[in-house]
């Protein structure tokens, strides 16, 4: 059974309220689950058509006129999203990322949609503490090269509180609406109803916005690595064991040693082994475990290919939906790893010792990489990657031990035979072979 939901999600605040920066970080989250989302920015309309009026001799522009295209588009997005695809039981999400600070302006929002049979939910970002608005400024919409940083927030501040006097906050009885108080300190809640709004909070009321760090590391080679074995529960090669006594050195060189730090890891041999030299306080998560390969645990690609033809032939055809007899896809996956992200968000300093699928998915959270990309993110072994989330996006570094390793990388289509042959390798975005002589920066290319 399939369902045609359409869900408008709409901001509502002051400006530097980090509007934009929820709308994208809901947008993510959204599309690594699955469900089709996309951010329209009043902003950028303004922008756009500025420029074109500019080139057109002409010289004013009214908000509103970048507001009424916004709606434009997002229906036309919705109506094109029907004749294009089959409806999930999920639905499909629009960002309304804008001010909408009047009851008037929400309320012509809020008509306008339901009348094209489109649900409405508002997120109202509310923020009365100078230090959190000053800190929001500097970080989003300042550049850091600018000088006299603290005068252009102080010219910033005049420009937002002129909308002081029309701002009227969320009461509206009958609108369904989150309201986030001072990044989280607070939240207010009304008629929220239905799978996709009931999602959107949960994530929301998990949301943190400080500055974080995450480190991800698979474990180091296993025996079964050596073997070209999937799954199963082996224990740590030589080099493996090896790269388990270099990594706390590794960590002191590029994390540091006064900073805190939350060490997880699955609850397999192979990463607790590579996590035993660390100092650092340890959390196991079966969440992190590797994916479950069902009957095919323990085996090679060869000895799938040969006993599971049809269904080796499949799983390079839909890496991303195909489940293992008796075990997991890379969508049940990104389903359970699900808590670790929220976990994650309300953290500033984790590392995760994990596996190869796990960590794919965890990376293409932060890294915004769609379902395609997600089975096919190369996450070398002996690596410690390091993401930093911004504003906008996910800036990500690799420190790479001087321990060699098998490579358990397998292009798209591969099969058995061209999963072999790796001699025609080129550096560059996820999915894509990097030969072990080639510099292996950058992991994926910014989303």
């Amino acid at each position: 059974m399939t369902s045609n939901i359409k869900l408008a999600c709409v901001m509502v605040g002051l400006p530097a309220r980090g509007k934009t920066f929820i709308s994208y970080k809901v947008s993510r989250y959204l599309q690594w689950l699955g469900i089709k989302t996309k951010v329209f920015d009043v902003d950028d309309y303004q922008r756009k058509l500025k420029n074109i009026l500019y080139h057109q001799d002409h010289c004013e522009l009214s908000e509103t006129t970048a507001e009424k295209q916004v709606l434009d588009d997002m229906l036309d997005w919705f109506q094109l999203d029907d004749n294009k695809t089959k409806a999930t039981m999920s639905g499909t999400v629009a960002i309304y990322d804008g001010t909408n600070i009047t009851k008037a302006k929400r309320k012509w929002i809020h008509d306008t949609l339901n009348n094209k049979n489109v649900q409405v939910l508002f997120v109202e970002s509310q923020c009365d503490d100078d230090n959190l608005i000053r800190e929001n400024i500097r970080n989003v919409k300042l550049s850091p090269t600018i000088m006299q940083q603290e005068k252009a927030i102080d010219d910033y501040l005049a420009y937002v509180n002129k909308h002081k006097d029309t701002y009227e906050t969320m009461t509206e009885p009958d609108y369904t609406y989150i309201k986030l108080i001072n990044a989280g300190q607070q939240y207010v809640i009304n008629l929220v109803r239905g799978y996709l709004e009931s999602r959107i909070v949960y994530y929301l009321i998990n949301l943190n916005i400080k500055k974080k760090r995450i480190w991800l590391s698979r474990h180091g080679e296993s025996q079964f690595n050596v073997q070209d074995r999937i799954g199963g529960d082996a224990d740590l090669s030589p080099r493996g064991e090896e790269y388990a006594r270099k990594l706390p050195s590794l960590i002191s060189k590029h994390i540091g040693d006064e900073l805190p730090l939350t060490v997880w890891t699955s609850t397999m041999k192979r990463t607790n082994q590579t996590a035993r030299y660390i100092k650092y306080p340890k959390k196991q998560w079966k969440a992190l475990d590797e994916l479950d390969t069902g009957v095919c645990d323990g085996m090679t690609y060869d000895e799938i290919a040969k006993k599971y033809p049809e269904d080796f032939i499949q799983r390079d055809q839909d890496k991303f939906n195909f489940r293992y007899s008796g075990g997991e896809s890379y969508r049940d996956l990104v389903l359970r790893l699900e808590p670790v992200i929220m976990e994650l968000e309300q953290h500033e300093r984790i590392l995760i010792i994990a596996h190869q699928a796990t960590i794919r998915c965890l990376y293409a959270y932060f890294m915004n990489l769609d379902h395609e990309q997600l089975p096919y993110a190369r996450v070398p072994l002996h690596t410690l990657i390091e993401l930093t989330p911004t504003a906008y996006n996910c800036e990500e570094k690799l420190y790479k031990a001087d321990i060699e390793s098998v490579d358990t990388y397998r292009p798209k289509f591969a099969g058995v035979e061209n999963a072999k042959k790796s001699s025609n390798k080129t550096s560059g975005v996820s999915g894509e072979i990097i030969d072990s002589s080639e510099p292996i920066l950058p992991l994926s290319p910014h989303p």
